[in-house]
């Protein structure tokens, strides 16, 4: 009864924090014991880990610091390491995370250069600060050391930690690793190394400067570091990478209005955690006011950046990693105006195309005057002598520059609505013809349909988005392809799942990603491609885990299975009939949560002014709406969306909240009832299996997907006409040069106008502007007669309805609208800028439908 008594005892919690701390108390009092006493037999009773512990806090709390009066950093710091240095490693391990981060995005970023043949095979590596020679070692994980690097110096004050290192590389044999004592500020390459071989292979500036720098919190242990990031920044070869992992603290105030910082994903601090942590951290001679972070950030160029939280003991301590580069690379206005056409598509890129990046810019590109956002932010920086923004600085240029502090792109959050394209691309292809001439502007959405259209190599994409997250999908998707095997690419995209995420994201995926969609996918990206996968996140995940959880509360899964698995036509339909759609197409699902607006617009993203579109052709079709008038011809801009409005109102009022569920439903019967009945969904509907089992699979998915698509967009060079642009379609529109454009297709993009907008006929104006003669709008919608047809018909397009979906009949394997026009632009009378682009041919009339 008794040891029952004091089991009991041991779980109350006042029993559990008084036994914590007597042990910490003697703990405390072994540590002072030792210090006064200087006895290693007080501490021999203890475990060796504890014994460790017990000399870092005597070293880190304790032992008086010398130096202090002389004013000798290194005398301070051999003070500070001398009595711990043989258990530095061992007690660090879980204090100083990120160094083993910083280690792989580094070597992923040398590799790749080697790889590109802009630094030297056999690379230079100079570790600053880098005491114990615990990184170089750990470097041994993504490289190998010894082979793949011709010299590293490991440069520090403390003669302590420099012992243990040349112990370390003793024992491991490494003979190109060398060990030197010397402050950060003299340190000059070429007084300890030259290569007339590197000078000759790679210019003489290789000859005595490192290719690679890192500093593993000893930035923040510097008391001068002005003149070590200056020396740093002189020092640094002109291609080489630069890389630091380091405590920080800092508020939002300080850096919000940078535009070369590369994303502020958790940089910011509370007031309570910058006070705390710098005073904490003061102690031991550890510095983290904001100026040491701000000041490498202005002397170099920002590649890569995350700011993240040690969750140590329960307190969460601010770390960043950074990988930057010199702020001078790739700053040459030709490189400017080179980069600045990929963007505008102006007449300096053909010029690229014919002959070559050494082509100068032409008396016609200056007359232009057209612009990217991206080159007015660079000659903005440059004029204040600002490193240019991070985008400027990344291997590829996908990603055209954008500022993320404007409220159109945060309205969004962290997440994009869809996580995969609702639109056909096989009619796509059909319909298009995509030839290798062919310069296309697409909605970026998921990114499935770009890719496909990559697939046919033509010259250029243009992907849009208003939505950063929906552009740093693709961007992932597009790294992907550059650095990954078919069988990763397929665990992510196919799957949706891939358990070792993280890790490939920091060695394999980091060189090709932009900064902000790099913070992004490390803070959101291990747990989307985690636990049910990448296709139950975004806003479409509500009706993919609507779908999921009905079939699980009705006993269906396994009738799910045989569906997704039927071999034929035949077998689905029954399965169809006696079970899944009872579930689907029930009406009191339809009204109660389809046919909400919120829903609507939050799961399937449906906008107010589509859902109406949808609501007045369930009117007219029924008879029970007044026709409604053209909104343009033979009238007046304001005539026309007043009229509109007035024929718009009195549908809405015919429909009524009673009906808008019947006009739901009946779009939902009129979608799913023809796909089902027309296509084999375990064979060649991708689209709908995906729904209903949240993964492709290997017998049916995209066409991205297959292993052919693989060997043919991963061979270097694919993916880099892809152009990225995070804005609305019209800004993007009004940047681009006249007449490049032979391809423009905006998705359902044209149903979210309100009726008679003057935002609607601006964008056809610029659609027009953009395209040459003959050139093609692709668009789709939810009505069978959209009202802005007819505006662009006013401006000169030849528009023909190429598909329309009746009843019982499907209008391609999705069936979620009801028509697909093609606009087509028939001559330049009326351009504000007449193109000097050639018509292209326009080739057989379509079957108007």
């Amino acid at each position: 009864m008794a040891l029952l008594a004091s089991m009991q005892m041991l779980h109350e919690p006042q029993t559990q924090i008084l036994l914590c701390s007597i042990i910490l108390v003697l703990f405390i009092v072994t540590i002072f014991a030792h210090a006064f006493l200087g006895s290693q037999k007080l501490l021999s009773f203890l475990p060796e880990s504890l014994q460790n512990y017990a000399r870092f806090c005597y070293g880190c709390f304790i032992k008086p610091h010398e130096g202090r009066g002389t004013r000798d950093q290194k005398v301070a710091l051999e003070s500070f390491y001398k009595a711990q240095a043989s258990v530095y490693d061992n007690t660090r391990t879980r204090l100083l995370r990120g160094r083993e981060d910083m280690l792989g995005l580094v070597a992923a970023q040398i590799r790749h250069r080697v790889k590109q043949g802009i630094v030297p095979q056999k690379p230079i590596w100079v570790d600053m600060g880098g005491g114990t020679g615990y990184n170089v070692e750990q470097m041994q994980r993504f490289v190998d050391v010894p082979n793949f690097f011709d010299r590293v110096f490991i440069i520090d004050l403390s003669p302590s930690l420099l012992a243990v290192a040349a112990d370390r590389f003793k024992r491991l044999g490494w003979k190109n690793v060398h060990v030197i004592c010397q402050d950060a500020r003299h340190f000059r390459l070429e007084d300890h190394y030259q290569s007339p071989l590197r000078a000759e292979r790679y210019g003489e500036q290789a000859r005595n400067r490192p290719d690679l720098i890192t500093m593993s919190y000893s930035l923040s242990m510097i008391p001068d570091f002005y003149s070590v990031v200056d020396s740093l920044a002189n020092t640094l070869s002109e291609n080489g990478v630069i890389g630091v992992a380091d405590f920080y603290v800092q508020s939002e105030i300080d850096y919000h209005s940078r535009n070369y910082i590369g994303g502020e994903i958790n940089r910011h601090c509370m007031w309570i955690s910058r006070v705390f942590w710098r005073t904490w951290f003061e102690v031991d001679r550890v510095s983290l006011e904001a100026a040491r972070r701000d000041y490498l950030e202005y002397r170099f160029g920002t590649i890569l950046s995350f700011n993240a939280r040690n969750r140590m003991l329960g307190l969460r301590i601010p770390y960043y990693v950074w990988i930057g580069c010199s702020r001078d690379t790739g700053v040459s206005q030709a490189k400017l105006r080179q980069l600045d056409a990929a963007a505008t598509e102006s007449p300096f890129i053909s010029a690229l195309d014919r002959h070559g990046k050494s082509m100068q810019e032409t008396k016609e590109t200056r007359e232009q005057g057209v612009r990217s956002k991206a080159y007015d932010s660079a000659v903005v920086n440059l004029a204040s002598s600002l490193p240019l923004p991070s985008s400027w600085y990344q291997q590829h240029h996908w990603r055209i520059h954008f500022d993320e502090h404007l409220q159109k792109h945060r309205q969004f959050g962290n997440e994009y609505i869809y996580a995969f394209t609702w639109e056909d691309a096989h009619e796509d292809l059909k319909i298009l013809d995509i030839q290798k001439e062919d310069v296309i502007l697409a909605i970026t959405s998921a990114g499935d349909n770009a890719l496909t259209y990559a697939l046919k190599q033509p010259k250029r994409i243009h992907c849009v988005d208003l939505n950063p997250n929906q552009n740093h999908l693709l961007e992932l998707k597009l790294a992907a392809f550059t650095a990954l095997g078919h069988g990763d690419i397929w665990k992510l995209f196919g799957d949706g799942k891939h358990d070792s995420f993280r890790e490939i994201l920091i060695t394999k995926l980091s060189p090709h990603l932009s900064s902000l969609s790099f913070q992004y996918w490390l803070q959101y990206g291990p747990e989307t491609f985690a636990n049910h996968g990448l296709y139950f996140t975004g806003g479409s995940r509500h009706a993919l885990n609507l779908v999921q959880w009905l079939f699980s509360v009705l006993g269906l899964k396994k009738e799910i299975e045989r569906l997704c698995s039927a071999k034929t036509m035949d077998e689905q339909l029954t399965i169809w009939r006696r079970s899944v759609r009872r579930v689907l197409l029930n009406r009191l699902l339809s009204w109660a949560i389809v046919s909400n607006k919120t829903w609507l617009w939050k799961a399937l993203g449906v906008p107010e002014a589509q859902r109406q579109m949808i609501e007045q052709d369930f009117a007219r079709q029924s008879g029970d709406a007044p026709p409604l008038t053209s909104p343009v011809k033979g009238m007046e801009r304001s005539e026309n969306a007043e009229t509109y409005r007035e024929a718009a109102a009195a549908r809405a009022a015919v429909v009524g909240p009673r009906n808008s569920g019947r006009a739901i439903w009946n779009y939902a019967l009129n979608t799913l009832d023809p796909v089902v009945e027309n296509t084999l969904i375990s064979d060649e509907n991708h689209y709908y299996l995906l729904t209903l089992l949240g993964r492709y699979t290997k017998r049916c998915h995209p066409p991205y997907l297959d292993a052919r698509a693989h060997a043919k967009l991963s061979r270097p060079g694919a993916l880099d006409g892809m152009r990225i642009h995070t804005d609305e379609v019209r800004e993007v529109l009004a940047r681009m040069q006249p007449g490049t454009l032979t391809i423009a297709v905006v998705m359902d993009s044209m149903d979210w106008f309100e009726p008679g907008s003057a935002e609607l006929d601006e964008q056809v104006q610029l659609i027009r502007q953009a395209l040459r003669v003959g050139g093609r709008l692709m668009l789709r919608s939810a009505g069978t007669h959209p009202w802005y047809i007819s505006a662009f018909e006013k401006h000169g397009f030849q528009a023909t309805r190429v598909a329309v979906r009746n009843p019982g009949t499907c209008i391609d394997r999705v069936n979620m609208y009801a028509s697909t026009w093609i606009c087509t632009k028939l001559s330049n009378a009326g351009d504000d800028v007449v193109s000097r682009m050639e018509p292209l041919n326009i080739g057989k009339p379509m079957q108007v439908i």
